[in-house]
């Protein structure tokens, strides 16, 4: 496998965001909660666990945060090989989609009418997706290969937390894609008098189209494009 398709670094330098975001992050890698979980990927680097995804804030590098218009909010890394590119629900190109991100390319199709991207390029990466304004962030950043959710808990959450709100702060009216219980856990963070805070069942297979609000048929993805029509110009 190629070094650039997993974590080769705990060094925070190596890991650029936007200059909008770099406050948040330094102050958090400042911290003992921050300075800890880097303490805890560099003991586990070096005891040759493969962790992803190659950069764990590529969120906060490709989406300035005066530049986010939708927030979607996912909770870990895809955990196969060559899978996580940074991105919440997104696979690198030319990766068989996962059936989570199946589903919310079929929901867009059944919503907007568009199309699933051609494959194997962009195929089921969401890049274009980030460089236009959709923060698609994952509440903890890196994961260890085949062992889902094995990164919770180390410190992640305290920064994905403080990205959230300073986003919810910011001038821009935002929407909000909660999918699923743990996305949805983050709500107290999100000003809702100000933003669409739109919530549904997660996209997995598992829950797509069970009750209360089935993923399929949600409609998130023209309310989404009808409020930022509404708003596109208030700061």
């Amino acid at each position: 496998m190629s070094q650039t398709s997993q974590l080769t670094s705990a060094d925070t330098a190596d890991w650029p965001v936007c200059a909008g975001w770099q406050v948040t992050a330094n102050s958090f890698f400042e911290s003992a909660t921050g300075r800890q979980l880097v303490g805890f990927l560099q003991q586990r680097l070096a005891a040759g666990a493969v962790v992803f995804p190659p950069q764990p804030l590529r969120a906060l590098e490709l989406t300035a945060p005066e530049s986010v218009r939708v927030v979607i909010l996912g909770q870990d890394p895809y955990h196969g090989r060559g899978q996580a590119e940074g991105l919440a629900f997104s696979v690198a190109p030319g990766v068989a989609l996962p059936p989570s991100l199946r589903n919310i390319f079929k929901e867009l199709q059944r919503d907007l009418g568009e199309p699933p991207p051609a494959f194997p390029q962009p195929g089921g990466s969401l890049v274009r997706w980030a460089r236009h304004g959709v923060l698609l962030l994952n509440t903890c950043l890196t994961v260890e290969e085949g062992q889902p959710a094995s990164h919770a808990g180390k410190g992640w959450e305290v920064l994905t937390d403080a990205l959230i709100q300073q986003v919810s702060q910011g001038p821009t009216r935002l929407v909000f894609m909660l999918w699923g219980n743990h996305a949805q856990s983050k709500r107290a963070l999100i000003d809702a008098s100000r933003h669409l805070v739109l919530c549904a069942n997660h996209p997995s297979p598992l829950s797509a189209l069970r009750p209360p609000v089935p993923f399929i048929g949600c409609g998130h993805f023209s309310q989404a494009r009808a409020w930022r029509e509404r708003y596109q110009t208030s700061r």
